[in-house]
Protein backbone atom coordinates (compact mmCIF):
# COMPACT_ATOMS: atom_id res chain seq x y z
CA UNK A 1 0.00 0.00 0.00
CA UNK A 2 1.02 3.64 -1.05
CA UNK A 3 0.74 6.34 1.64
CA UNK A 4 -2.72 7.11 0.71
CA UNK A 5 -3.45 3.42 0.91
CA UNK A 6 -3.83 2.81 -2.54
CA UNK A 7 -2.73 -0.55 -3.57
CA UNK A 8 0.56 -1.35 -4.99
CA UNK A 9 1.82 -3.95 -7.83
CA UNK A 10 5.25 -4.20 -9.51
CA UNK A 11 6.54 -6.68 -12.29
CA UNK A 12 8.31 -6.71 -15.56
CA UNK A 13 9.47 -9.47 -17.73
CA UNK A 14 11.86 -12.18 -17.62
CA UNK A 15 15.05 -10.42 -18.77
CA UNK A 16 14.53 -7.55 -16.38
CA UNK A 17 14.81 -5.16 -19.88
CA UNK A 18 11.46 -3.84 -18.54
CA UNK A 19 9.68 -3.15 -15.10
CA UNK A 20 6.84 -1.73 -14.36
CA UNK A 21 4.81 -0.09 -11.19
CA UNK A 22 1.16 -0.01 -10.73
CA UNK A 23 -0.69 2.11 -8.35
CA UNK A 24 -4.31 1.71 -7.48
CA UNK A 25 -6.88 -0.51 -7.45
CA UNK A 26 -6.80 -3.16 -10.29
CA UNK A 27 -9.81 -3.78 -12.61
CA UNK A 28 -11.23 -7.33 -14.00
CA UNK A 29 -8.92 -9.84 -14.25
CA UNK A 30 -9.82 -12.31 -17.12
CA UNK A 31 -8.21 -15.09 -19.19
CA UNK A 32 -8.66 -15.06 -23.25
CA UNK A 33 -8.94 -17.58 -24.99
CA UNK A 34 -9.34 -15.96 -27.91
CA UNK A 35 -6.86 -16.51 -31.29
CA UNK A 36 -5.11 -13.24 -31.09
CA UNK A 37 -4.14 -14.02 -27.75
CA UNK A 38 -2.97 -17.73 -27.80
CA UNK A 39 -0.57 -16.23 -30.57
CA UNK A 40 0.47 -13.48 -28.91
CA UNK A 41 1.59 -15.28 -25.59
CA UNK A 42 2.47 -18.64 -27.36
CA UNK A 43 0.18 -20.69 -25.30
CA UNK A 44 -3.21 -21.84 -24.58
CA UNK A 45 -4.58 -18.48 -23.07
CA UNK A 46 -3.42 -15.12 -22.18
CA UNK A 47 -3.99 -13.99 -18.16
CA UNK A 48 -4.77 -10.23 -18.26
CA UNK A 49 -6.05 -7.88 -15.66
CA UNK A 50 -7.11 -4.06 -16.87
CA UNK A 51 -5.22 -1.11 -14.94
CA UNK A 52 -7.17 1.14 -16.25
CA UNK A 53 -8.59 2.65 -12.63
CA UNK A 54 -4.99 2.94 -11.47
CA UNK A 55 -1.62 4.34 -12.32
CA UNK A 56 0.89 2.20 -14.33
CA UNK A 57 4.27 3.80 -14.62
CA UNK A 58 7.59 2.06 -16.66
CA UNK A 59 10.16 1.77 -14.59
CA UNK A 60 13.13 0.49 -16.31
CA UNK A 61 12.82 0.65 -20.19
CA UNK A 62 9.37 0.40 -22.20
CA UNK A 63 7.51 -2.24 -24.04
CA UNK A 64 7.65 -2.60 -27.97
CA UNK A 65 4.56 -2.71 -29.51
CA UNK A 66 2.49 -5.03 -32.29
CA UNK A 67 -0.32 -3.79 -33.92
CA UNK A 68 -2.37 -7.32 -33.50
CA UNK A 69 -5.37 -5.33 -35.27
CA UNK A 70 -7.21 -2.11 -36.19
CA UNK A 71 -7.90 -1.79 -32.47
CA UNK A 72 -5.11 -3.53 -30.55
CA UNK A 73 -1.71 -2.98 -30.04
CA UNK A 74 0.36 -5.81 -27.99
CA UNK A 75 3.17 -4.63 -25.79
CA UNK A 76 6.16 -6.86 -25.05
CA UNK A 77 9.94 -6.73 -24.01
CA UNK A 78 12.22 -6.70 -27.27
CA UNK A 79 15.05 -8.13 -25.62
CA UNK A 80 13.09 -11.21 -24.07
CA UNK A 81 10.02 -11.74 -25.75
CA UNK A 82 8.21 -11.83 -22.60
CA UNK A 83 4.57 -10.79 -23.62
CA UNK A 84 3.61 -7.94 -21.32
CA UNK A 85 0.14 -5.46 -22.52
CA UNK A 86 -3.17 -5.93 -23.94
CA UNK A 87 -3.80 -1.98 -25.24
CA UNK A 88 -7.27 -1.47 -26.78
CA UNK A 89 -9.63 1.93 -26.57
CA UNK A 90 -11.08 0.96 -23.70
CA UNK A 91 -7.48 0.74 -21.38
CA UNK A 92 -4.55 -1.37 -21.21
CA UNK A 93 -4.35 -5.07 -19.29
CA UNK A 94 -1.25 -6.53 -18.19
CA UNK A 95 -0.54 -10.04 -18.61
CA UNK A 96 -0.72 -11.77 -15.19
CA UNK A 97 1.98 -13.69 -15.20
CA UNK A 98 4.59 -10.26 -15.34
CA UNK A 99 3.28 -9.34 -12.04
CA UNK A 100 6.21 -9.95 -9.18
CA UNK A 101 3.33 -11.63 -7.38
CA UNK A 102 0.62 -12.84 -9.84
CA UNK A 103 -0.96 -15.31 -7.36
CA UNK A 104 -2.69 -11.93 -5.70
CA UNK A 105 -4.70 -11.32 -8.81
CA UNK A 106 -7.19 -14.49 -9.79
CA UNK A 107 -9.33 -14.15 -13.14
CA UNK A 108 -12.72 -13.80 -12.90
CA UNK A 109 -13.76 -14.56 -15.86
CA UNK A 110 -12.86 -16.55 -19.47
CA UNK A 111 -12.95 -14.02 -23.16
CA UNK A 112 -12.96 -15.79 -26.14
CA UNK A 113 -14.33 -19.56 -25.38
CA UNK A 114 -14.88 -20.37 -28.95
CA UNK A 115 -11.55 -20.56 -30.02
CA UNK A 116 -10.51 -22.25 -26.45
CA UNK A 117 -8.56 -25.58 -27.16
CA UNK A 118 -10.26 -28.93 -26.59
CA UNK A 119 -7.85 -30.09 -23.69
CA UNK A 120 -7.78 -27.16 -21.64
CA UNK A 121 -10.34 -28.11 -18.85
CA UNK A 122 -8.16 -31.22 -18.74
CA UNK A 123 -5.08 -29.95 -17.72
CA UNK A 124 -5.56 -30.26 -14.03
CA UNK A 125 -6.19 -33.91 -13.65
CA UNK A 126 -3.04 -34.13 -15.52
CA UNK A 127 -0.34 -36.23 -13.32
CA UNK A 128 1.86 -33.49 -11.54
CA UNK A 129 5.52 -33.44 -10.78
CA UNK A 130 8.04 -31.24 -9.04
CA UNK A 131 10.68 -29.91 -11.98
CA UNK A 132 12.95 -31.64 -10.38
CA UNK A 133 11.52 -35.02 -10.45
CA UNK A 134 12.63 -34.64 -14.44
CA UNK A 135 16.41 -34.78 -13.55
CA UNK A 136 17.08 -38.07 -14.53
CA UNK A 137 15.69 -37.50 -18.29
CA UNK A 138 17.09 -33.67 -18.49
CA UNK A 139 20.21 -33.79 -16.51
CA UNK A 140 20.73 -30.12 -16.97
CA UNK A 141 18.79 -29.26 -14.04
CA UNK A 142 21.21 -30.26 -11.22
CA UNK A 143 23.11 -27.55 -12.43
CA UNK A 144 21.02 -25.16 -13.89
CA UNK A 145 21.82 -21.07 -13.44
CA UNK A 146 18.66 -18.95 -13.83
CA UNK A 147 19.90 -15.34 -15.76
CA UNK A 148 15.91 -14.59 -15.17
CA UNK A 149 15.25 -11.27 -12.87
CA UNK A 150 13.90 -11.77 -9.50
CA UNK A 151 9.97 -11.05 -8.58
CA UNK A 152 11.15 -8.13 -7.06
CA UNK A 153 12.75 -4.62 -7.99
CA UNK A 154 16.05 -4.02 -8.59
CA UNK A 155 18.16 -0.90 -8.84
CA UNK A 156 20.12 -2.42 -11.65
CA UNK A 157 19.57 -5.63 -13.99
CA UNK A 158 21.50 -7.86 -14.46
CA UNK A 159 24.38 -7.32 -11.78
CA UNK A 160 27.94 -6.35 -12.95
CA UNK A 161 30.00 -9.64 -13.46
CA UNK A 162 26.54 -11.92 -13.84
CA UNK A 163 24.32 -13.40 -16.33
CA UNK A 164 25.07 -15.18 -19.79
CA UNK A 165 27.10 -12.64 -21.18
CA UNK A 166 29.71 -12.20 -18.32
CA UNK A 167 33.11 -13.33 -18.87
CA UNK A 168 32.85 -16.17 -16.07
CA UNK A 169 29.70 -17.52 -18.04
CA UNK A 170 31.87 -17.45 -21.27
CA UNK A 171 35.18 -19.25 -20.22
CA UNK A 172 32.87 -22.19 -18.94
Amino acid sequence: MSLDNRPQYSGGCQCGAVRFHVEGPLGDASVCHCRMCQKASGNFYMPLVSVRQAKLTWTRGEPSYFRSSNHVQRGFCDKCGTPLTFTAPDGVGLAIGAFDEPAEIAPTIQWGVEAKLPYVDEIPGLPQEDTMADIGSASYLADLVSYQHPDHDTEEWPPAGSGPDSKSERQS
